[in-house]
């Protein structure tokens, strides 16, 4: 069955394979301020999204990536794009537009039992679900499914370990641009499916991206975690958002945490910056507030962590 932990049961939750004493080692020293850079053809938006988000980083230790893309103003921001992470479970977006875009190619519905399987994986981060997929499609499906996308520095683990696949901000946020405009890659019906999904996930897996995230918009999330020997605890959120006048979606990737709740807080910290400099809220608008206690599936990897 698939293991979803809060960060505060994790001592009595985790195996003890998991947990390795190299963990327990004190957190990194703050971080440089980070350099965001940002673009966008709303005069002022990108000083003010460059300046919040810096703000909002300010003395976090750790490795942060950040990249977003709003169509409405054609806004981009990005930092430490290139980094490669751990996926965890935001890996499962893309088992998902994979197995779509290979019901495309055969002009094949999905089948009952891969409707279980895929609303499970999204919804719920089920971790058997997605390990059947990832069987089922293959790697041979993924990386075609990964080149035709355009996410050429997303890589596949070898050994089946489908949480360790290698990725980075600027994949997601192809993958995630793929998901809300039409292109040649997945169908309309496809796009729709996953951000249904993406839209129907669990309160306690709500977190990260959809902080502050104003009641005008409607929200998609995708998240993830892990904990490994090195670099700690590794936290994403993957979300779009839209509505407002406005279509834009974040992705966060982060690393060499402390805790979870620590790298929970850096990402939603962006995020608030984020919602907060690009939609136009009055006194009377209900921003979004996650759990205080974040949840998610922590994925299989090796024993030796």
């Amino acid at each position: 069955m698939t293991h979803r932990i809060s960060g505060r049961a994790l001592a009595t939750t985790l195996g003890a394979t998991l947990l390795l004493p190299a963990l327990a080692a004190s957190p990194a020293a703050a971080a440089p301020t980070p350099a965001v850079s940002c673009t966008s053809a709303k005069a002022g938006l990108a000083a003010k999204l460059q300046t919040d988000i810096t703000a909002a980083l300010a003395g976090r230790t750790g490795t942060v990536a950040v990249g977003l893309y709003d169509r409405s103003t054609d806004t981009t921001c990005t930092l430490n794009a290139t980094t490669a992470f751990d996926s965890a479970s935001t890996v499962k977006v893309t088992v998902l537009a994979t197995l779509l875009w290979d019901a495309k190619k055969t002009d094949r519905y999905l089948t009952d039992t891969e409707a279980d399987l895929a609303t499970a994986m999204i919804t719920q981060s089920d971790n058997d679900a997605t390990s059947k997929l990832w069987k089922q499609l293959g790697l041979a499906k993924i990386k075609g499914f990964l080149a035709a996308a355009g996410m050429t520095k997303t890589v596949p683990d070898e050994e089946g370990y489908w949480g360790l696949t290698q990725e980075n901000v600027t994949d997601e946020q192809k993958l995630l641009q793929l998901v809300t405009a039409r292109n040649s890659v997945l169908s309309d019906n496809s796009r729709a499916y996953i951000l249904k999904l993406m839209g129907q996930v669990v309160a306690d897996q709500r977190w990260g991206t959809p902080a502050g995230a104003p009641s005008t918009v409607a929200v998609h999330v995708k998240n993830g975690w892990l904990q490994r020997s090195t670099h700690g605890w590794r936290v994403h959120s993957l979300g779009t958002f839209n509505g407002a006048g406005h279509d834009y979606m974040i992705s966060v990737l982060t690393q060499d945490n402390s805790t979870m709740d620590y790298g929970v807080a850096t990402i939603q910290s962006v995020a608030k910056a984020v919602h907060k400099a690009l939609v136009p809220t009055t006194p009377a608008t209900r921003l979004y507030t996650p759990t205080g206690r974040p949840s998610e599936a922590f994925v299989p990897v090796p024993p030796q962590g």
